[in-house]
């Protein structure tokens, strides 16, 4: 059972009566479909619909939730939910000093207890859970975890996408159970839904496999001359991308080389997700 220590993850507490009311209303993901014991991925978005925030929200209690997130947006996360918190009944805090691992495999099992929740960013026969709290016995590194990101298409803010420059479809929350598209109002809930029943989402996280090693992450993607979006998490001749599915239909329908810097690739949509690349390519926004 592969098991690595997320020494650049925190957690941010979140209890009381009023704690699920709040955070149903400003977050994205749809609280009354998490159960215990998994864990989702969630947002918090600008009004404008792009995401400020990315986390994965599991349940810690009858009336307690934990957000995990970049230990590096931490702090802003808090001062922002303290912002809505307004006479909500309710506490926010950051876990000081709290373990965040995850393994994965066959072995790999969440309990019952409050500490392990199997992500479900990831396909059930990937077996992903995500232990807080407790010292883990860690025998991968992070470029095994971040290989397994890949194979699956589980993209994570800083290393793939940046806060303030992506919608949730771009990052396949609409397919990955992190929106919500029939709970009530959260904020930006408006744009998202706009862009989901109007079927405008275009830029789209895909797989990327290279001819060759793949370069640096924002490294751009290009059909002749053409911007067809960036490269995220990269490992060898495999990757992550946002990229325009429009243009990537193009492209291929062209036979015209798809490249990252100098190395041609090869952009495929993963095999759990719904949507599919267009019919025709195009401009379309």
């Amino acid at each position: 059972m592969p098991t690595c220590l997320l020494d650049q993850r925190a957690l941010i507490d979140v209890s009381g009566p009023d704690a699920e009311h709040f955070l149903q209303t400003i977050i994205t993901t749809d609280l009354d479909q998490l159960k215990p014991g998994e864990a989702r991925a969630g947002a918090l978005l600008a009004p404008q619909g792009k995401i400020l925030f990315d986390f994965i929200v599991s349940r810690a209690g009858p009336e307690a939730f934990n957000l995990e997130c970049r230990a590096a947006t931490a702090a802003d996360l808090l001062r922002r939910l303290m912002l809505y918190r307004l006479r909500a009944k309710l506490d926010i805090s950051l876990k000081e000093q709290q373990l965040v691992a995850v393994s994965w495999g066959d072995d790999s099992a969440s309990s019952s207890d409050d500490s392990n929740h199997v992500d479900r960013r990831f396909p059930d026969a990937a077996r992903v859970v995500r232990h807080y709290g407790e010292a883990m016995d860690a025998n991968a590194d992070i470029a095994a975890w971040d290989a397994l990101r890949i194979a699956h298409a589980v993209a994570e803010s800083g290393a793939d996408f940046q806060l303030g420059d992506a919608f949730p479809h771009d990052v396949l929350y609409d397919q990955n159970g992190g929106l919500g598209l029939k709970k009530g109002c959260y904020i930006g809930q408006e744009v998202v839904s706009r862009m989901q029943h109007r079927g405008t989402a275009r830029r789209r996280l895909l797989i990327a496999a290279g001819e060759g090693v793949l370069p640096a992450a924002g490294s751009e993607l290009t059909a002749s001359g053409r911007a067809l979006g960036t490269l995220g998490t990269v490992d060898g001749p495999n990757g992550l991308a946002i990229a325009r599915i429009d243009r990537v239909k193009d492209a291929v329908d062209a036979g015209t080389p798809i490249l990252a810097g100098d190395v041609p690739v090869t952009l495929a949509i993963p095999a759990w997700a719904r949507f599919t690349f267009p019919e025709s390519g195009g401009d379309a926004a």
